[in-house]
């Protein structure tokens, strides 16, 4: 659907603002649950698998909600869609805060993923369709910047607020970040948007895209036993089953088309799978190695934790704008080199390793990750026709998501087979450290697949223009 006169004098300025903040608060209020996940360890006496799912449980309903949400709201509206997931994220960041139970917690943390899927599949189409062309990396860029604003404050905000005021107020806080962006969406943006106004909504490719995603992430957690074998192959049939019925159905939530049909949008979004399946895991496997090994306080493990997104705040917008001028994949597979580099040095972690060399490591994939993001999402949206921007940032979300998902995954497994269902004491020190190299190694050994993977989509463009 073409932009009317109203949606032309949209302020462009006043979006860009409100998706930065929803940019912002979206990591930032997972990344300060891992600074706080040793403390809420210790009040509800969790083991570590138990643990990692306080951070999977919200991951797996954002990967969940994001496609149907993205579809749904390219048919009724993005603004709607937009705000009603930001509500969810109010009410369920306001139970989070008041659980007397960790069952109470993961329920909160699940329909906080399930909000923060609905605003993560309709902001970013709402930012590109009130921007030109030729400043789509530009505004990607500050966006990006923005993720990496909430990753670098989120630890030391999170750290003092779990030392000084528990680990609740990180919940209130999120809380009064939602409750901001619903009430600067009700009052500065009127307008709405609706490029698939009057298709079908797929539900039956819906529930069996969720299934298949519940089913591969909890087959996952409980490998190696057999029921978790089974699950994890049942679930990877039902994702095939997927992509069968939405090549058959009407009006698909995911065009597989433009993945048979369009390289760049293909392997550009394996890319962004492999690479978030690597570098997501690198700050909660820090938050527990500096607590727990090197027994510093969450205020300090905060501070420490800096580096990485400070570094992606300095370097997104950069290489967003340079996107606009340059090939978007030469960039992106440069910074999945320097990602593998500072993924590299990771795997040699020992109980003696120098703070110096956690820093400068971080540093390295800062600059890495930094430098793929926006890139990445330039050539993927510049790929597509205008009216399959809410599909294509929600597949954009999607395998971001799945990526964080599957990374989590392999943390579980590998914490099931190095410490088994253990509470993280001394006496299991030697295997959680092995436990995060091997993790680190296997995050390395993907990246690598993502560089290969921008690379070829760089071979040639094709577009939907």
């Amino acid at each position: 659907m073409a932009l009317t006169k109203e949606h032309k004098a949209t302020n462009k300025t006043v979006v860009l603002i409100v998706t930065s903040i929803a940019a912002f608060i979206m990591p930032f209020s997972m990344a300060s649950v891992n600074v706080a996940l040793p403390t809420i360890s210790n009040e509800f006496s969790l083991n570590a698998v138990l643990l990692s799912w306080i951070v999977t449980a919200n991951t797996l309903a954002t990967g969940i909600a994001l496609v149907p949400t993205g579809r749904l709201a390219d048919i009724y509206g993005r603004r709607k869609f937009f705000i009603y997931g930001t509500i969810v994220q109010f009410v369920s960041f306001l139970i989070a805060a008041l659980a007397p139970s960790y069952t109470v917690l993961i329920i909160a943390r699940v329909f906080q993923g399930i909000g923060t899927g609905m605003a993560a599949a309709t902001y970013p189409a709402i930012l590109v369709s009130v921007y030109p062309a030729n400043e789509r990396g530009k505004v990607l860029g500050i966006n990006v910047a923005a993720v990496y604003a909430g990753l670098s404050l989120a630890p030391v905000i999170g750290g003092l607020m779990t030392q000084y005021l528990g680990w609740r107020s990180i919940f209130y806080m999120c809380a009064l970040f939602a409750l901001v962006i619903i009430t600067a969406v009700i009052l500065k943006i009127k307008d709405e948007w609706t490029e698939a106004k009057g298709e079908k909504f797929d539900i039956i490719g819906s529930i069996i895209f969720g299934v298949a995603l519940i089913a591969i992430v909890y087959g996952i957690s409980i490998l190696p036993e057999v029921s978790g074998i089974v699950i994890l192959l049942a679930g990877l049939v039902l994702l095939i089953l997927f992509v069968l019925w939405e090549l058959k159905v009407r009006s698909p939530v995911i065009d597989i088309n433009l993945f048979r049909h369009n390289r760049v949008f293909a392997f550009s979004n394996i890319a962004t799978l492999l690479n978030y399946m690597a570098i997501f895991a690198i700050l909660m496997l820090l938050s527990l190695y500096l607590q727990y090994i090197k027994g510093f306080d969450p205020s300090y493990t905060g501070m420490l934790l800096l580096f990485q997104p400070a570094v992606q705040v300095v370097i997104a917008p950069l290489a967003g704008r340079l996107s606009d001028k340059v090939r978007p994949q030469y960039i992106s597979s440069a910074g999945m080199v320097l990602t593998t580099i500072g993924l590299g040095m990771f795997a040699m972690l020992n109980s003696n390793t120098s703070i110096i060399y956690i820093i400068i490591s971080q540093i390295v994939i800062g600059l890495g990750a930094g430098a793929f993001a926006s890139p990445n999402s330039n050539a993927i949206i510049s790929s597509v026709d205008k009216k399959y921007y809410g599909v294509a940032n929600a597949v954009i979300g999607t395998m971001r998501t799945m990526g964080q998902m599957l990374s989590l995954g392999i943390i579980t497994l590998l914490f099931t087979i190095f410490i088994g269902h253990q509470q993280i004491t001394v006496e299991y020190y030697p295997a959680f450290l092995l436990s995060i190299r091997v993790i680190f190694i296997v995050s390395a050994v993907l990246c690598i697949g993502g560089i290969i993977s921008s690379l070829i989509s760089s071979k040639k463009v094709t577009s939907n223009h």
